[in-house]
Protein backbone atom coordinates (compact mmCIF):
# COMPACT_ATOMS: atom_id res chain seq x y z
CA UNK A 1 0.00 0.00 0.00
CA UNK A 2 3.14 2.39 0.81
CA UNK A 3 3.26 2.94 -3.25
CA UNK A 4 0.06 4.78 -2.94
CA UNK A 5 0.72 7.07 -0.18
CA UNK A 6 2.46 10.39 -0.29
CA UNK A 7 6.24 10.76 0.20
CA UNK A 8 6.01 13.73 2.88
CA UNK A 9 2.72 11.24 5.12
CA UNK A 10 5.62 8.32 4.46
CA UNK A 11 7.99 10.42 6.40
CA UNK A 12 5.75 12.45 8.57
CA UNK A 13 6.16 11.64 12.21
CA UNK A 14 2.58 12.00 14.17
CA UNK A 15 2.16 14.48 16.70
CA UNK A 16 2.39 12.39 20.51
CA UNK A 17 -0.08 13.25 23.15
CA UNK A 18 0.60 13.31 26.68
CA UNK A 19 -1.18 9.68 27.14
CA UNK A 20 0.12 8.43 24.46
CA UNK A 21 3.55 8.59 25.73
CA UNK A 22 2.41 6.56 28.97
CA UNK A 23 1.23 3.47 29.03
CA UNK A 24 1.40 2.62 32.73
CA UNK A 25 -1.25 1.70 35.51
CA UNK A 26 -2.06 3.44 39.22
CA UNK A 27 -1.92 7.33 38.02
CA UNK A 28 -4.59 9.48 40.62
CA UNK A 29 -2.73 12.96 39.75
CA UNK A 30 -3.01 14.04 35.54
CA UNK A 31 -0.49 17.01 35.53
CA UNK A 32 1.35 15.86 31.83
CA UNK A 33 -1.41 17.71 29.27
CA UNK A 34 -1.72 21.44 30.98
CA UNK A 35 -5.77 20.96 31.35
CA UNK A 36 -7.64 21.85 34.33
CA UNK A 37 -8.37 20.07 37.25
CA UNK A 38 -11.33 21.35 38.42
CA UNK A 39 -13.92 18.45 37.63
CA UNK A 40 -16.49 19.47 35.22
CA UNK A 41 -17.29 16.78 33.23
CA UNK A 42 -15.18 18.01 30.03
CA UNK A 43 -12.29 19.11 31.49
CA UNK A 44 -9.84 16.35 30.16
CA UNK A 45 -8.78 15.47 26.53
CA UNK A 46 -10.95 13.13 25.02
CA UNK A 47 -9.47 9.42 23.91
CA UNK A 48 -7.36 10.42 20.37
CA UNK A 49 -7.94 7.56 19.56
CA UNK A 50 -11.59 6.64 20.21
CA UNK A 51 -10.79 2.86 21.57
CA UNK A 52 -13.82 1.90 23.25
CA UNK A 53 -15.93 3.14 20.85
CA UNK A 54 -13.35 1.13 18.13
CA UNK A 55 -14.35 -1.99 20.17
CA UNK A 56 -17.97 -1.55 20.18
CA UNK A 57 -18.30 -1.12 15.91
CA UNK A 58 -16.27 -3.61 16.20
CA UNK A 59 -18.33 -5.79 17.29
CA UNK A 60 -21.32 -4.01 15.60
CA UNK A 61 -19.28 -4.73 12.19
CA UNK A 62 -17.28 -7.85 12.67
CA UNK A 63 -14.38 -5.70 11.48
CA UNK A 64 -10.96 -5.34 13.45
CA UNK A 65 -10.68 -2.15 15.52
CA UNK A 66 -7.01 -1.65 13.69
CA UNK A 67 -9.34 -1.19 10.26
CA UNK A 68 -11.62 1.38 11.89
CA UNK A 69 -10.95 5.13 12.04
CA UNK A 70 -13.91 7.37 13.29
CA UNK A 71 -13.59 11.06 13.00
CA UNK A 72 -16.02 13.81 13.28
CA UNK A 73 -17.98 16.19 10.52
CA UNK A 74 -20.01 12.92 9.52
CA UNK A 75 -17.77 11.29 6.51
CA UNK A 76 -16.11 14.90 5.32
CA UNK A 77 -13.56 14.22 8.29
CA UNK A 78 -12.46 10.73 6.57
CA UNK A 79 -12.82 12.45 2.93
CA UNK A 80 -10.63 15.36 3.44
CA UNK A 81 -7.90 13.37 5.45
CA UNK A 82 -8.02 10.24 2.69
CA UNK A 83 -7.18 13.59 0.36
CA UNK A 84 -4.16 14.53 1.89
CA UNK A 85 -3.22 11.37 2.70
CA UNK A 86 -3.11 10.46 -1.09
CA UNK A 87 -3.01 13.40 -3.26
CA UNK A 88 0.07 15.75 -3.78
CA UNK A 89 -1.69 18.96 -4.79
CA UNK A 90 -1.05 20.84 -7.74
CA UNK A 91 0.02 17.45 -9.37
CA UNK A 92 -2.37 14.29 -8.74
CA UNK A 93 -6.44 14.20 -9.46
CA UNK A 94 -9.38 11.96 -8.69
CA UNK A 95 -12.45 10.90 -10.66
CA UNK A 96 -15.91 11.29 -9.19
CA UNK A 97 -19.44 10.17 -10.83
CA UNK A 98 -21.44 12.65 -11.76
CA UNK A 99 -24.18 13.23 -10.13
CA UNK A 100 -22.90 12.83 -6.92
CA UNK A 101 -22.40 13.93 -3.60
CA UNK A 102 -20.54 17.30 -3.68
CA UNK A 103 -17.99 16.96 -0.94
CA UNK A 104 -15.89 15.65 -2.93
CA UNK A 105 -15.62 18.13 -4.86
CA UNK A 106 -14.78 21.14 -2.45
CA UNK A 107 -12.62 18.77 -0.51
CA UNK A 108 -10.18 18.23 -3.76
CA UNK A 109 -10.50 21.74 -4.23
CA UNK A 110 -9.60 22.76 -1.29
CA UNK A 111 -6.32 20.65 -1.60
CA UNK A 112 -5.56 21.66 -4.81
CA UNK A 113 -6.35 18.24 -6.53
CA UNK A 114 -8.38 17.91 -9.96
CA UNK A 115 -11.68 16.41 -10.40
CA UNK A 116 -12.51 14.74 -13.42
CA UNK A 117 -16.10 14.29 -13.29
CA UNK A 118 -17.63 10.87 -14.90
CA UNK A 119 -21.69 11.17 -15.80
CA UNK A 120 -23.71 8.16 -14.77
CA UNK A 121 -25.27 6.50 -17.83
CA UNK A 122 -28.74 7.57 -18.32
CA UNK A 123 -30.46 5.04 -16.20
CA UNK A 124 -27.97 6.29 -13.36
CA UNK A 125 -25.78 3.03 -13.64
CA UNK A 126 -22.37 3.00 -12.72
CA UNK A 127 -20.01 3.99 -16.38
CA UNK A 128 -17.19 1.21 -15.14
CA UNK A 129 -15.14 1.91 -18.50
CA UNK A 130 -15.86 5.11 -18.79
CA UNK A 131 -14.38 5.62 -15.21
CA UNK A 132 -11.10 3.83 -16.01
CA UNK A 133 -10.68 5.43 -19.43
CA UNK A 134 -10.98 8.71 -17.39
CA UNK A 135 -7.83 7.87 -15.24
CA UNK A 136 -3.94 8.48 -15.74
CA UNK A 137 -0.64 7.82 -13.56
CA UNK A 138 -1.65 11.14 -11.48
CA UNK A 139 -5.24 9.48 -11.03
CA UNK A 140 -5.16 8.44 -6.85
CA UNK A 141 -8.54 7.94 -6.18
CA UNK A 142 -11.69 6.94 -7.63
CA UNK A 143 -15.20 8.26 -5.94
CA UNK A 144 -17.88 6.08 -5.57
CA UNK A 145 -21.18 7.32 -3.74
CA UNK A 146 -23.55 4.19 -3.06
CA UNK A 147 -26.37 4.69 -2.65
CA UNK A 148 -25.56 7.58 -4.79
CA UNK A 149 -26.33 11.10 -3.62
CA UNK A 150 -28.89 12.52 -5.24
CA UNK A 151 -30.24 9.85 -7.73
CA UNK A 152 -30.89 6.92 -4.59
CA UNK A 153 -29.45 3.82 -6.27
CA UNK A 154 -27.22 1.51 -4.86
CA UNK A 155 -24.43 -0.02 -7.27
CA UNK A 156 -23.70 -3.56 -7.70
CA UNK A 157 -20.58 -4.89 -5.86
CA UNK A 158 -19.30 -6.81 -8.84
CA UNK A 159 -19.18 -3.71 -10.74
CA UNK A 160 -17.41 -2.33 -7.91
CA UNK A 161 -15.10 -4.85 -7.49
CA UNK A 162 -14.32 -4.47 -11.00
CA UNK A 163 -13.26 -1.08 -10.94
CA UNK A 164 -11.04 -1.83 -7.71
CA UNK A 165 -9.26 -4.75 -9.59
CA UNK A 166 -8.72 -2.50 -12.54
CA UNK A 167 -7.32 0.43 -10.93
CA UNK A 168 -4.13 1.51 -9.83
CA UNK A 169 -4.98 3.41 -7.05
CA UNK A 170 -7.61 3.90 -4.14
CA UNK A 171 -11.24 2.94 -4.29
CA UNK A 172 -13.98 4.84 -1.68
CA UNK A 173 -16.98 3.70 -1.47
CA UNK A 174 -19.65 6.35 0.45
CA UNK A 175 -21.32 4.15 2.04
CA UNK A 176 -23.57 6.80 4.21
CA UNK A 177 -26.98 5.31 3.17
CA UNK A 178 -26.48 1.75 2.81
CA UNK A 179 -28.43 0.92 6.06
CA UNK A 180 -31.16 1.48 3.69
CA UNK A 181 -30.53 -0.72 1.12
CA UNK A 182 -30.79 -4.37 0.37
CA UNK A 183 -28.20 -4.86 -2.40
CA UNK A 184 -25.14 -4.97 0.69
CA UNK A 185 -22.05 -3.16 1.31
CA UNK A 186 -18.44 -3.27 0.41
CA UNK A 187 -17.55 -3.90 4.34
CA UNK A 188 -16.63 -7.77 4.08
CA UNK A 189 -14.02 -6.86 1.06
CA UNK A 190 -11.50 -4.96 2.94
CA UNK A 191 -9.21 -7.56 4.09
CA UNK A 192 -9.33 -9.35 0.46
CA UNK A 193 -9.36 -5.79 -1.45
CA UNK A 194 -6.07 -3.98 -0.83
CA UNK A 195 -6.70 -0.57 -2.52
CA UNK A 196 -10.50 -0.33 -1.16
CA UNK A 197 -12.13 2.19 1.93
CA UNK A 198 -15.35 2.24 2.99
CA UNK A 199 -17.01 5.34 4.57
CA UNK A 200 -20.59 5.53 6.82
CA UNK A 201 -22.01 7.45 9.05
CA UNK A 202 -23.98 7.68 12.02
CA UNK A 203 -25.91 11.01 10.73
CA UNK A 204 -28.51 8.51 8.86
CA UNK A 205 -29.79 5.30 10.05
CA UNK A 206 -28.44 6.12 13.37
CA UNK A 207 -30.21 9.86 13.41
CA UNK A 208 -27.25 11.02 14.81
CA UNK A 209 -26.56 13.79 12.57
CA UNK A 210 -26.41 15.90 15.31
CA UNK A 211 -23.52 14.44 16.89
CA UNK A 212 -21.09 14.83 13.58
CA UNK A 213 -19.64 11.25 13.39
CA UNK A 214 -18.65 9.26 10.48
CA UNK A 215 -15.73 6.24 10.11
CA UNK A 216 -13.32 4.88 7.59
CA UNK A 217 -12.76 0.76 7.05
CA UNK A 218 -10.06 -0.20 5.21
CA UNK A 219 -6.92 -2.71 5.51
CA UNK A 220 -5.17 -1.65 9.05
CA UNK A 221 -2.32 -0.23 7.34
CA UNK A 222 -4.52 2.21 5.36
CA UNK A 223 -6.34 3.36 8.83
CA UNK A 224 -2.95 3.42 10.22
CA UNK A 225 -1.84 6.32 7.73
CA UNK A 226 -5.48 7.78 8.74
CA UNK A 227 -4.46 7.84 12.26
CA UNK A 228 -1.33 9.74 11.48
CA UNK A 229 -3.09 12.18 9.75
CA UNK A 230 -5.95 13.22 11.36
CA UNK A 231 -5.99 15.64 14.09
CA UNK A 232 -5.17 14.10 17.63
CA UNK A 233 -8.35 15.06 19.34
CA UNK A 234 -11.01 14.98 16.50
CA UNK A 235 -13.62 13.78 18.89
CA UNK A 236 -14.87 15.00 22.45
CA UNK A 237 -15.35 12.90 24.93
CA UNK A 238 -18.82 14.33 24.78
CA UNK A 239 -19.72 13.00 21.36
CA UNK A 240 -17.96 9.29 21.92
CA UNK A 241 -20.02 8.85 25.80
CA UNK A 242 -23.47 9.68 23.73
CA UNK A 243 -22.21 7.61 19.97
CA UNK A 244 -21.59 4.81 23.08
CA UNK A 245 -24.91 5.21 24.81
CA UNK A 246 -26.94 5.49 21.51
CA UNK A 247 -24.89 2.15 20.03
CA UNK A 248 -26.72 0.04 22.88
CA UNK A 249 -29.96 1.37 22.24
CA UNK A 250 -29.87 0.52 18.48
CA UNK A 251 -31.49 2.38 15.94
CA UNK A 252 -35.11 0.77 16.95
CA UNK A 253 -37.24 0.21 13.89
CA UNK A 254 -36.55 3.53 12.53
CA UNK A 255 -34.87 1.72 9.39
CA UNK A 256 -37.50 -0.33 8.55
CA UNK A 257 -40.16 2.26 9.06
CA UNK A 258 -38.25 4.79 6.94
CA UNK A 259 -38.33 1.62 4.50
CA UNK A 260 -41.56 1.09 4.19
CA UNK A 261 -42.77 4.61 4.42
CA UNK A 262 -40.17 5.25 1.04
CA UNK A 263 -42.12 2.34 -0.47
CA UNK A 264 -45.82 4.37 0.01
CA UNK A 265 -44.18 7.59 -1.14
CA UNK A 266 -42.83 6.41 -4.57
CA UNK A 267 -46.08 4.74 -4.76
CA UNK A 268 -48.12 7.97 -4.00
CA UNK A 269 -46.18 10.63 -5.93
CA UNK A 270 -46.44 8.13 -9.15
CA UNK A 271 -50.65 9.26 -9.19
CA UNK A 272 -50.00 12.91 -8.94
CA UNK A 273 -50.07 15.03 -11.51
CA UNK A 274 -46.84 17.25 -11.36
CA UNK A 275 -44.60 14.29 -11.65
CA UNK A 276 -43.39 12.78 -14.38
CA UNK A 277 -41.23 9.62 -12.74
CA UNK A 278 -40.48 8.86 -9.01
CA UNK A 279 -36.39 6.89 -9.57
CA UNK A 280 -36.59 3.78 -7.86
CA UNK A 281 -34.22 4.44 -4.36
CA UNK A 282 -32.20 2.21 -2.32
CA UNK A 283 -31.62 5.66 0.44
CA UNK A 284 -33.76 7.53 3.07
CA UNK A 285 -35.07 9.75 -0.21
CA UNK A 286 -36.68 9.79 -3.27
CA UNK A 287 -35.31 11.48 -6.30
CA UNK A 288 -39.01 12.97 -8.43
CA UNK A 289 -38.54 14.01 -11.56
CA UNK A 290 -41.49 17.31 -11.90
CA UNK A 291 -43.07 19.35 -14.96
CA UNK A 292 -41.55 22.41 -13.26
CA UNK A 293 -39.46 21.78 -10.30
CA UNK A 294 -38.99 25.57 -9.50
CA UNK A 295 -42.22 26.45 -8.82
CA UNK A 296 -43.41 22.99 -6.81
CA UNK A 297 -39.87 24.06 -4.52
CA UNK A 298 -41.44 27.11 -3.77
CA UNK A 299 -45.04 25.93 -3.82
CA UNK A 300 -43.85 23.47 -0.80
CA UNK A 301 -41.86 25.96 0.70
CA UNK A 302 -44.73 28.21 1.13
CA UNK A 303 -46.72 25.64 2.43
CA UNK A 304 -43.98 24.53 5.38
CA UNK A 305 -42.36 22.02 3.73
CA UNK A 306 -39.11 22.26 2.43
CA UNK A 307 -36.92 19.62 0.11
CA UNK A 308 -33.90 20.05 -2.13
CA UNK A 309 -33.84 20.75 -5.69
CA UNK A 310 -31.35 19.25 -7.40
CA UNK A 311 -32.17 20.61 -10.74
CA UNK A 312 -29.35 21.81 -11.70
CA UNK A 313 -27.21 18.70 -10.85
CA UNK A 314 -26.23 16.42 -14.34
CA UNK A 315 -28.95 13.97 -15.54
CA UNK A 316 -31.01 15.64 -12.74
CA UNK A 317 -33.28 18.31 -15.17
CA UNK A 318 -36.45 19.58 -12.96
CA UNK A 319 -36.04 16.95 -10.16
CA UNK A 320 -36.75 17.39 -6.24
CA UNK A 321 -34.87 15.21 -3.76
CA UNK A 322 -37.45 14.70 -1.21
CA UNK A 323 -36.08 12.77 2.07
CA UNK A 324 -38.62 10.10 4.05
CA UNK A 325 -39.62 12.03 7.03
CA UNK A 326 -42.49 10.65 9.66
CA UNK A 327 -45.57 8.94 8.13
CA UNK A 328 -47.46 12.44 9.25
CA UNK A 329 -44.80 14.50 7.34
CA UNK A 330 -44.79 12.47 4.48
CA UNK A 331 -48.99 12.57 4.23
CA UNK A 332 -48.64 16.12 4.61
CA UNK A 333 -46.07 16.09 1.83
CA UNK A 334 -47.77 13.69 -0.66
CA UNK A 335 -51.15 15.97 0.32
CA UNK A 336 -49.59 19.04 -1.20
CA UNK A 337 -48.04 17.84 -4.38
CA UNK A 338 -50.91 15.88 -5.60
CA UNK A 339 -53.19 18.76 -5.32
CA UNK A 340 -50.54 21.11 -6.99
CA UNK A 341 -51.21 22.33 -10.25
Amino acid sequence: MRKYIRKNILELEPYSTARDEFQGTGISVWLDANESPYNNGANRYPDPHQKELKKRVARMTGISSDCIFIGGAGSDEAIDVAFRIFCEPGKDNVIAIAPSYGVYKVAATINNVEVREVLLNEDFSLPADRILDATDSNSKIIWICSPNNPTGNAFPKEEILEIAHRFKGIVIVDEAYADFSDKGSMLDKINSVENLIVLRTFSKAWGLAGLRAGMAFASAEIIGFFDRVKYPYNMSSLVQEELLHRMEQGTGNHITEIKSERHRMAKALEEAPCVLKVYPSDANFLLVKVKDADHLYNYLAENGVLVRDRSRMPLCDNSLRITIGTPEENAATISLIQQFK
